[in-house]
């Protein structure tokens, strides 16, 4: 078994970390929420006071943070990871970042003789917390395969988009297509409750239908109509608006980037983005529910 730092917690990273002590490995895990570290402690996890202390004899370092910015930051310069780790080190990067930032780290890496993947992760807090995410990887196949055991330890699915990055960008497409069928599926949901269709029936009836897709069938936005899903649940938890906003921001900037059309994920974060300013940032992005029905 391996010796795992775990820099960056947040919703979804302290399951993940709770699913790698219950495969049999030793987690060190770091985050600036004291909240994450006490759940990741309780989970059997070493809590370390900065993330050189959590890296610190390492055979794997594992990140999950929230932008592109605090990912070169942790890792490069002087005062950053990779000028103090041993080139027998794994890092497994699962930020959700741009493929720009992704390849300047692996650069930075690789001329140091260090192993790296960008890892992003899908299925949400549900999914980490059962150990059923999918893992999009970029990186040389070695290297992902090397990650495997560690990944298989947290999630279903381990895929290779190919180098460097392209986990990064196969992540953003898919997010961009989700944020579009939850608003696609938040809109009939309204539509229907409008005209007096009860949404649970509705629901029901669009799942045996050609409008089926993963918000009707995992995570319905609609209150109630789902029990474990976050609409249920005031829409605490699950994956924040300001997050979605966020990646449909880096989907939109690789599409201008080689002139790609799509305008979708245009509205789309158009519509996050009133959603976010009327104060619903930290609601699950499902919460898009709530704006579409008032409207």
């Amino acid at each position: 078994m391996s010796s795992i730092a775990f820099i960056g917690l947040g919703n979804m990273g302290g399951p993940m970390a709770a699913n790698l002590v219950s495969a049999g490995h030793s987690v060190r895990a770091f985050d600036l929420s004291e909240a994450a570290c006490a759940v990741a402690k309780q989970a059997g996890c070493t809590v370390a006071t900065s993330a050189a202390e959590a890296a610190g004899g390492a055979d794997i370092v594992f990140s999950m943070l929230p932008s592109g910015a605090i990912v070169e930051a942790v890792y490069l310069g002087d005062d950053g990871l990779l000028a103090s780790l041993p080139n027998t080190t794994l890092v497994i990067d699962s930020s959700t970042i741009a493929a720009e930032s992704a390849r300047t780290v692996w650069a930075a890496a690789d001329a140091l003789g260090i192993r790296m993947i960008d890892a992003p992760v899908s299925g949400g807090v549900a999914a980490a917390t059962a150990g059923t995410l999918t893992f999009i990887c970029g990186g040389r196949e070695a290297d992902i395969d090397a990650a495997r055991p560690v990944l298989e330890a947290m999630g279903k699915n381990v895929l290779r988009a190919g180098d460097s990055g392209a986990g990064q960008v196969a992540k953003i497409c898919n997010n961009m297509l989700l944020a579009v069928h939850m608003i696609g599926t938040a809109e009939a949901l309204a539509l229907g409750d409008a005209h007096g269709v009860d949404p649970a029936v509705l629901s029901e009836i669009m799942l045996a239908s050609s409008g089926r897709n993963w918000s009707l069938e995992v995570y319905n936005p609609w209150p109630g109509v789902m029990e474990n899903a976050p609409a249920s649940k005031e829409y605490q938890g699950g994956f924040m608006v300001d997050l979605m906003h966020k990646d449909l921001g880096l989907a939109l900037a690789a599409a201008q980037a080689e002139g790609a059309s799509t305008p979708m994920g245009a509205l789309a974060r158009s519509l996050y983005a009133l959603h976010r300013q009327a104060g619903n940032g930290r609601l699950d992005f499902s919460s898009i529910q709530s704006m579409l029905r008032e409207s």
